[in-house]
């Protein structure tokens, strides 16, 4: 069942924006904090806010303030807007708050939170909100929403498919390949020659479908590939195993529909061996160099192959492009996530905060892309092109 869009706000009322977090993937914590900056961020003048958890199980969580009822079920301390920690928390827990109610998952949005909505948000990362299957739900329902659509939600969450697609536009990317669990239970020996032989140790397994560094395992030896394999595989049914590429983490944010533009690149300092989940999310550990130390022309083509990369997944809205500089000039374009970090301290409002877009201006810009796109959509539905 659907949900009828409201119709379009008058001059100077206030869009309604469902702010949708959480989520039943490995990256449910990453989903809290990047909703805790949003929700203290945007500006309250210009937007009556709706905020919409979904909790591990899939269900949706409404009313109340079902943030701080995530965070406590998740253990996690969050910097939360104002408006949540006012309040007491002794009242606002995930069985207490008299105003939040759990919605079984069915098919579709909470039809009495939904309705009316002028936008949707999803702060989701990874797996059941990133990968195109929450955006199908909201093309049902006919809700404008921040970011990519179903196609091209599902090829930036698939690196096996995303890979592919790069390939097929000419963007350079790292030797790798891919593997089914199947394929490995049937023959590991036969995979791990393949391995050796045409991307060599070390290498990097990843799942597919997965986000954060979640699940990836760096294989410096044969001795090493059952368990990266395993690793991946519990994640999974399709992994990467790809060639490591010793050279410098470049990150570079697009912002855009149909005429994207690139920010400034940006270095990422891993402060260990390789950026994985604790360097990312340890604070002190990693950094992030704006601008990153490389000549002009080596900054243009960061620009130009992350605009293009947008462009051969379909992109909209928002997506940072993440790739690899070996020497001074050799690019490899790693890959693009659709709806990344997005904590006030996270890269891609980082980058665009340095080529001079502020954190609460670029979600201003990102809800009026959905806008944009939504109505573009529209005259094809109605055959009135």
């Amino acid at each position: 069942m659907t949900n009828p869009p409201r119709h379009p706000p008058g001059p100077g009322a206030k869009l309604r924006i469902g702010v949708v977090f959480g989520g039943r993937s490995g990256e449910h914590e990453v989903s809290l904090a990047s909703a805790a900056s949003v929700l203290t961020a945007i500006d309250r003048t210009r937007y009556e806010v709706v905020p919409m958890g979904i909790a591990r199980d899939g269900q949706w969580l409404v009313g109340g303030d079902p943030l701080r009822a995530l965070a406590d079920a998740a253990g996690v301390r969050l910097a939360l807007p104002a408006r949540a920690s006012a309040s007491d928390s002794s009242a606002r827990s995930a069985h207490r708050d008299p105003g939040l109610a759990r919605v079984p998952t069915a098919g579709g949005l909470p039809a009495s939170t939904a309705a009316g909505l002028d936008v949707v948000f999803p702060v989701l990362h990874g797996p059941y909100g990133e990968d195109g299957t929450l955006q199908g739900l909201l093309e049902l329902a006919d809700v404008p929403y921040v970011g990519a659509g179903v196609l091209a939600s599902a090829v930036g969450m698939d690196k096996a498919t995303m890979k592919a697609v790069f390939r097929a536009h000419g963007l350079p990317v790292v030797p790798h390949l891919v593997v089914r669990a199947h394929e490995w239970t049937e023959d590991a020996p036969a995979i791990a020659r393949r391995v050796a032989s045409e991307l060599g140790y070390p290498c990097f397994v990843k799942p597919a479908n997965l986000g954060s560094s979640v699940g990836i395992s760096k294989v410096d030896g044969p001795s090493s590939l059952p368990a990266g394999a395993r690793e991946a595989f519990r994640h999974d049914r399709k992994m990467l195993v790809e060639r490591a590429v010793s050279g410098r983490e470049i990150e570079v944010s697009v912002l855009g529909n149909d005429h994207p533009e690139a920010s400034i690149p940006g270095e990422v300092l891993p402060g260990k061996e390789w950026y994985d989940y604790e360097a990312k999310y340890t604070e002190g550990i990693a950094k992030l160099m704006i601008p990153a130390p490389v000549d002009a022309a080596v900054t243009a083509e960061f620009q130009r192959l992350a605009v293009s990369a947008f462009r051969a997944v379909d992109a909209a809205g928002l997506a940072r492009v993440d790739f690899f500089l070996e020497g001074d000039d050799r690019i490899w374009l790693n890959e693009i996530n659709t709806m990344p970090g997005f904590t006030q301290t996270s890269a891609y409002p980082r980058l665009w905060e340095a080529s001079g877009l502020s954190y609460p201006r670029l979600i201003d810009r990102l809800i009026a892309l959905a806008v944009e796109r939504h109505a573009g959509k529209t005259p094809f539905r109605t055959g009135r092109a």
